[in-house]
């Protein structure tokens, strides 16, 4: 039988991998991973990470099946037609990640293949449902989330597939680079090594200890998710972000455990909705694409977002002055990941409390965070600046200060991360100034700057009339 290519982009993973379980069905397979201009594009924190779980994918390719990933460096279009025909497959099997950038690059490869034997497959994987499966009454994508959620409940995810079968390795594979000496993220610099100090176990093993240890206590997820001072989330965006782990397979897991524990049952229920927040998320970056670049509501394109600037570098530089917003960003930085309560905050600050534009955010945390989605990273952050689908209102401004107290009453989180913040030493917020270029300047006391929430919130509402009476005035 003719080999097929299995070409790896965020499914590192054996268990609920439809291309792997394809490709091995049909004969020998080579695995490959491309280093293309899609990847080198993105952040430097997740190309960190997406290297951590090639590398644990590959360890454990190899044991299993005595098979290795053969990463090659350039354009699919460019090296794939070319690898096909010299090992004589018949067809590259890719788990669907329905990004933009990715369609079109499967949609250069499609074209590059035009006459050739060989074939491009795709296969379901990074959803809970395919997009077509779930639509309005009137064909078109769903745009506000209950109904949304509503719908994908009653229909029920698509049933994920199980381990997959003895893979069979091509006999004598060509040589690409050395995956011991390979690094997808130089531009981190100093950073890479106070990641890896903070760095989550990587792989598909490490993803489903994490899921079975956060079901053992998912019946304080509902009251305790938004506390940032205490260990109540999942952990898992990273793994579901590089898929190791799918979203399909975590679905089928934590319901069963809702089924077998009635005590886990609401938090397993608030968790899932979260899941169902991910995939509406990229249902609509699905149906439109300009989600990551565009306003989503077409008459934000003219509201007066400022641009870059002194308030805007020392927000990507955690010195706002505001305690709990610094905080989170300093962990973004440490650890690339934040507490989702606290991105909230943090954006809030910058989009509405500094009337800086969401898209300067949406890439600071684009290059600074390991578990980078492009369809959560580019809702959510519409979502808070009040321009995106289904979006919180414009007046719903975060005060940082309630939220600390709400969230952080002992303020152990902000302790973890401010270094001198009410004498705090931790190991954790040292190794913030581990992580900074030479070139910032940041004191390693930190002082809140007694800020007022509360003139900022009226900057923004004020600017926000303003705007509204425009758009009023011009019928749109």
């Amino acid at each position: 039988m003719p080999p097929s290519i299995l070409w790896l982009c965020r499914d590192f993973r054996f268990r609920d991998n439809a291309a792997m379980a394809a490709a091995a069905a049909a004969g020998p397979v080579l695995p490959v991973f491309l280093i293309d201009r899609g990847l080198r594009a993105q952040g430097a924190a997740s190309r960190w990470r997406i290297e951590r779980a090639l590398r644990a994918f590959d360890a454990e390719l190899r044991r299993r099946h005595g098979a290795a990933v053969l990463v090659l460096e350039g354009e699919p279009e460019a090296l794939l037609p070319d690898l096909t025909a010299r090992i004589g497959a018949a067809a590259l099997h890719m788990n669907d990640w329905p990004e933009p950038g990715t369609i079109a690059a499967q949609q250069r490869l499609g074209r590059a293949l035009a006459g050739t034997p060989a074939r491009l497959v795709l296969h379901p994987g990074h959803l809970l449902l395919h997009p077509r499966a779930l639509r309005t009454g009137s064909g078109g994508a769903y745009r506000v989330f209950t109904p949304f959620a509503r719908t994908l409940r009653a229909i029920g995810p698509d049933r994920p597939g199980g381990e997959a079968p003895r893979l069979a390795p091509l006999a004598d594979p060509p040589q690409g680079l050395a995956l011991d000496r390979l690094d997808l993220a130089p531009d981190l610099h100093r950073g890479r090594a106070v990641l890896e100090r903070h760095a989550l176990p990587a792989g598909e093993a490490a993803a489903l200890a994490r899921l079975g240890d956060f079901l053992d206590r998912a019946g304080d997820y509902a009251a305790q998710r938004d506390r940032p001072d205490r260990d109540a989330t999942s952990g898992l965006s990273e793994s579901l972000a590089v898929g190791e782990i799918g979203p399909r397979d975590l679905w089928a897991i934590a319901t069963a455990r809702a089924r077998a524990d009635s005590a886990a049952g609401a938090g397993i229920a608030a968790f899932l909705t979260e899941l169902i927040w991910r995939e509406f998320a990229w249902h609509l970056l699905i149906a439109f694409p300009r989600l990551a670049r565009q306003p989503w509501r077409p008459e934000w394109s003219d509201f007066p977002w400022r641009g870059a600037s002194g308030d805007l570098t020392r927000w990507q530089r955690a010195e706002t002055g505001i305690a709990l917003v610094d905080a989170g960003l300093r962990e973004m930085r440490v650890t690339g990941r934040m507490h989702n309560r606290v991105r909230m905050v943090a954006a809030s600050w910058l989009t509405k409390h500094l009337l800086t534009d969401w898209r300067l955010g949406l890439a600071h945390f684009a290059d600074s965070l390991t578990d980078w989605d492009p369809a959560s990273n580019a809702m959510n952050w519409q979502w808070v600046a009040g321009c995106g689908p289904d979006a919180a209102p414009f007046f719903r401004i975060f005060n940082p200060e309630r939220q600390a107290a709400q969230f952080d009453p002992q303020g152990r989180y902000r302790r973890r991360w401010l270094l001198g913040w009410q004498g705090a030493e931790a190991e954790e917020a040292r190794g913030y100034f581990d992580s900074l270029p030479p070139a910032w300047q940041v004191s390693r006391h930190y002082a809140e700057d007694g800020a007022d929430p509360t003139s900022g919130r009226a900057r923004a509402l004020a600017a926000h009339a303003a705007f509204r009476h425009r758009v009023q005035g011009s019928g749109i």
